[in-house]
């Protein structure tokens, strides 16, 4: 039964909040409280949700209409999470990754690991376009690294998840880096170039950071001694060897020649099952069992247990789970018009260029936050402020860079987002661990709305600024702009 758009209401700001108050209290009660998965709390909030729609007139059919459509926008990345299980699981049982670790063991010491770890995955992801592909490649091996010196791995994660997210921003072979100026209206190379006034800056702080971070830390005679076991260890496990290293190499090659990432990981994962038969002796049937149930074998050692049992599709059934249920309420959501009732009542606040970018910047991270998808955090807002910023006479280049520096950067910043919760089964740390430490992610949205504020780096429609220059002095016009 359809509804009948005559008797559907708009939501007001009051019942618009209720599912959204519903979902801040049952996350920090199940969370914090109860030491709870956010699963439940995010399912019984799509349940108020759903009867908060039902109540304004929409019919049961178009809700679950809505989050299906909802649901299969999320399916690209849900494949490729499965990928990156399997390639995670292979890649350990061809001894692809202890290799990785073993020679990074060599190269990397405790006081520069962080700063070098941000600038390889810069590098990867960059190259790539994809921080997904760089934290299921590079990042695995980096956080292997970091445990056998030592290092925090909240920190680590924090370190590679900047890197990777660095280059999955500004490099023009990234989905989102494409999606936003589509959305806005901008164009793509004017996107990058207008984004790099915000994100080099937090790159080069979090660098600083990072470099600042790991002067703490002390090479000593212990560390060594741990690390020279932890590589004898894997060389008693494993044949390391530099050739190894071609299945990582292949991987990235293909994404830098724009081969679509889910044959481009899949490639990668048979050649980590071709490489556990071919180096590590391994049968058929064990080698290819890995892709989906991962590597295990325990050696007594807690940090090469740590390091060897991961990876396989099983162990990405978590995510998955978390994601369509995140997915389906936020889909529930915007087919209620609560998200759209969420951003009009913020846009009465809005009465300046500062205040409209601190607005956007606001809208993305709830929606990363409440809708529970990056994708969502960009198509949302920029839909729905896209005319706002026309009316401002601002170019919509400055709303593209706004929707990246909030919607992309802090998407991973979100444990049930689809970005969070792929970090989290990927890394092997927690979102809320993490966060403090992603610097990137944390300073892009707060220089964002600093240049906002100090009109810095703001450009405007040259057409209406020539208009405005024959009705208004300048100092007029800039006192309307700020």
């Amino acid at each position: 039964m359809k509804e009948n758009k005559n008797t559907v209401k708009k939501p007001s700001l009051k019942v618009a909040m209720i599912p959204i108050v519903f979902m801040i209290v049952s996350l920090y009660f199940g969370i914090l409280i109860f030491e709870l998965d956010p699963h439940i709390p995010l399912f019984l909030s799509g349940v108020v949700a759903t009867i908060v729609a039902l109540w304004l007139g929409h019919s049961w059919n178009d809700i679950e209409t809505s989050f299906l459509n909802t649901i299969r926008l999320s399916l690209q990345a849900i494949m490729i999470l499965l990928i990156i299980g399997s390639i995670i699981g292979a890649w350990i049982a061809a001894g692809i990754v202890p290799t990785m670790i073993y020679y990074g063991l060599d190269l990397l010491s405790p006081q520069y690991f962080l700063v070098s770890a941000c600038a390889i995955s810069c590098v990867v992801a960059l190259a790539s376009g994809n921080a997904w592909t760089a934290a299921g490649t590079i990042g695995i091996a980096i956080m292997g690294i970091g445990q056998g010196l030592g290092v925090d791995l909240a920190m680590v994660a924090g370190a590679v998840i900047s890197g990777c997210y660095f280059g999955d921003k500004v490099s023009p072979l990234s989905e989102t880096t494409n999606m936003a100026p589509a959305i806005a209206g901008s164009e793509l190379f004017e996107h990058i170039k207008h984004m790099m006034y915000t994100t080099i800056p937090a790159l080069l702080l979090s660098l600083i950071i990072y470099t600042f971070i790991g002067l703490q830390f002390t090479e000593s005679g212990s560390t060594i001694t741990e690390v020279q076991a932890l590589q004898s260890q894997l060389n008693d496990l494993f044949n390391i060897s530099p050739w190894l290293l071609l299945a990582p190499g292949a991987v990235i090659a293909m994404m830098v020649f724009k081969m679509p990432a889910i044959p481009g990981l899949t490639i990668g994962s048979i050649i980590g099952v071709a490489f556990a038969i071919g180096f590590q002796g391994m049968a058929f049937g064990d080698a290819v069992s890995v892709m989906y149930y991962g590597f295990a074998k325990e050696v007594g050692i807690e940090v090469v247990d740590n390091l060897l049992n991961n990876g396989g599709m099983e162990s990405m059934m978590y995510t998955v789970a978390l994601i369509l249920i995140a997915m389906a309420f936020g889909g529930i959501l915007e087919k209620a018009g609560i998200l759209e009732a969420i951003v009009v009542a913020l846009l009465s606040f809005a009465k300046k260029t500062g205040s409209l970018i601190a607005t956007t910047v606001v809208t993305c991270i709830a929606a990363n936050i409440i809708a529970c998808d990056q994708y969502l955090s960009i198509i949302l807002p920029g839909r729905m402020y896209a005319k706002a910023y026309q009316n401002r006479n601002l170019h919509p280049k400055n709303l593209s860079r706004t929707l990246e520096d909030a919607g992309t950067m802090t998407s991973p910043l979100v444990p049930w987002n689809t970005c969070g919760a792929f970090m989290y089964a990927t890394l092997g740390v927690s979102a809320l661990s993490y966060a403090p430490f992603a610097f990137l992610c944390i300073l892009s949205p707060i220089i964002a709305v600093i240049y906002g504020f100090l009109n810095f780096k703001i450009e405007y429609l040259p057409e209406k600024t020539e208009q405005l220059n024959l009705k208004l002095d300048l100092p007029e016009m800039k006192s309307e702009q700020a």
